[in-house]
């Protein structure tokens, strides 16, 4: 069978599973929809944690991006994998003792304010379809390249795929597509790794045979050779401050990511959800361990299969034919000698390839199996479709919970409030399709936007609405407007309308200055403002007692305080 062949097969296979799942797990209630009526067990919403953090960025992009940029690529590791770290340790469990649906749900009661509200869902959704774009870019890519379709139409087959299980079992269907999911995504990443660690290396253990072989020092060099750094070269695309920079903002972007927070409003209590954050961060790391690995082997392979070769018989190998058709990958003989060559300058290489798909195209390179690099294709769906769901269930419930239910119409029934929330996935399918066929840039890039404007907009505020009970809901909305206002100004204007970098400072690490004057601008308001009532500080209070059920008293939005 070929590769097409394979990919119609276990795409086709999997997809019906998600639909079985998706069917078999439908809801009809408000607490099934947005969390999973809170009955998911600790191990499976790890699993479902995992998929839904793991998305295209990690399995299609990271690799192909530590691939490219050596150790500066190192900054997507740390910042991700710590990020979690700290969601986990410092947010996840408090969040979860709160016991609400949603991220502006913890903000509009926390600060007792229903504009605190709006601004939340404002960022929510801001930062969910900038994600979500990354998302719908990653399935465009699969499909082009292995279901000979266009862009266009991977991205409109992913949004009918979403489109079932999400509208049909809301959060229920999804968690449960996303341990299936989770399943087939970490197959298919580690396996084509293992085999080519043991082609390169005789040792089948990607982690292993990254540390403990030769593999990186011949890498390193036949950079040299070519005239490029060392890939192990630190700081050769990026200066240290700006690593530092994307770094933090990727860690505070993760702990504020509100798919990802909400994942542990599903479990039954503070117990499994420290559990579940355990049983993730073991899924999480054992791909992200690999990655690095993966990295190494693509580029050392890529290298040696194109570099100095003869063009007309490059372009007979299968693999490229198929790459170069989607125009991801382009090989352009400007000197007219018959060879292509691989040159650090831009304008002498004679190959340019498209980050997003040094992950997929890897098995091909390497000559394994047809059904190796279908199963690559199905793991790439599977981790955009996983991610994108939970993605778009954020924004559904911060429209039809956080805005339409408790903010326009607080009597609607059980039923009209699921109506609304499945609605408003169907619209916001639409524009995350719109953004997966024109997106802003590669994936990563989009999504590390994505973590910027969540670490400017949400983290300073959970993490003071948590631990600073003197915080009031004008400190907070200052701080939000500011942190998000200012981010999403320097990333429009630097990435749209040309705008130099200030300080040397990218548009995937500005988060980090927002989020520092979110902090500031929250904490100097709240001083020079009147405290928050004592009804708020106590419950501020019973959320961090390890003694108390829960939050002594959340007022009602009703109350004479909420404004």
């Amino acid at each position: 069978m070929t590769v097409e062949s394979w990919t119609y097969l276990l795409v086709s296979l999997t997809f019906f599973t998600y639909l079985y799942i998706g069917w078999k797990a439908r809801v009809h209630d408000t607490s099934g929809f947005y969390v999973a009526g809170q009955g998911v067990p600790a191990l499976a919403n790890g699993a479902a944690t995992a998929a839904d953090w793991m998305s295209a960025a990690s399995f299609i992009s990271m690799a192909g991006l530590i691939s490219t940029l050596g150790y500066d690529g190192s900054i997507y590791l740390m910042g991700w994998t710590g990020g979690y770290v700290l969601l986990a340790l410092l947010l996840a469990p408090f969040l979860r003792k709160f016991g609400k649906y949603t991220v502006p749900d913890f903000v509009g009661d926390r600060y007792y304010s229903r504009f605190a509200r709006i601004v939340a869902v404002i960022a929510a959704i801001f930062i969910s379809m900038t994600y979500v774009a990354g998302q719908m870019r990653g399935v465009g890519i699969v499909f082009s390249r292995f279901l000979q379709v266009d862009i266009t139409t991977g991205v409109i087959i992913g949004m009918v795929m979403v489109a079932f299980f999400a509208v049909l079992g809301g959060m229920k269907g999804i968690t449960w597509t996303q341990v299936a999911q989770y399943g087939i995504l970490i197959v298919a990443f580690l396996l084509p790794a293992s085999a080519i660690a043991l082609k390169l290396t005789g040792n089948p253990i990607p982690q292993l045979a990254f540390t403990t072989s030769d593999i990186v020092e011949r890498l390193n060099q036949i950079q040299v050779d070519l005239g490029f750094l060392e890939y192990t070269e630190p700081f050769a695309h990026k200066s240290m401050h700006d690593v530092l920079f994307i770094t933090m903002a990727l860690m505070a972007g993760t702990a504020g990511l509100p798919h990802v927070i909400v994942r542990f409003y599903t479990v039954p209590n503070v117990r499994a959800a420290r559990y579940s954050a355990g049983w993730a961060l073991l899924f999480i790391a054992i791909l992200y361990t690999a990655a690095p690995a993966l990295a190494v082997f693509a580029r050392y392979n890529l290298i040696n299969s194109l570099h100095d070769q003869n063009i007309e018989d490059v372009r007979k190998l299968d693999w490229v034919n198929k790459w170069e058709k989607t125009g991801l990958l382009q090989l352009t003989d400007k000197n007219n000698d018959g060879r292509i060559q691989l040159r650090p300058s831009k304008e002498e290489s004679e190959i340019k390839l498209d980050k997003d798909i040094i992950v997929l195209s890897t098995p091909e390179v390497a000559g394994l199996a047809p059904w190796v690099i279908a199963l690559v294709a199905a793991g790439g769906l599977a981790a955009a479709l996983s991610t994108a769901s939970g993605l778009l269930l954020v924004v559904s419930s911060s429209i039809a919970h956080d805005i339409y239910y408790r903010l326009i119409n607080p009597k609607a029934s059980e039923k009209k409030r699921v109506f609304v929330g499945r609605a408003m996935i169907i619209v916001a399918i639409f524009v995350a399709g719109y953004f997966g066929i024109h997106p802003p840039d590669y994936v990563a890039s989009v999504v590390a936007f994505a973590f910027g404007l969540a670490a400017s907009s949400f983290f300073p505020v959970i993490v003071l609405g948590i631990f600073d009970k003197r915080m009031n809901r004008n400190g907070a909305i200052t701080g939000m407007i500011v942190g998000l206002g200012f981010t999403v100004f320097y990333i429009v204007a630097n990435k749209f309308y040309g705008m130099a970098p200030w300080f040397g400072i990218s548009s995937e690490g500005i988060g980090t200055v927002g989020m520092t004057l979110n902090f500031i601008a929250a904490i100097t308001v709240s001083r020079l403002s009147t405290p928050p009532p004592q009804e708020v500080q106590d419950m501020v209070e019973a959320l961090r007692s390890p003694d108390h059920a829960g939050p002594a008293a959340i007022l009602d939005e009703d109350s004479e305080e909420f404004h």
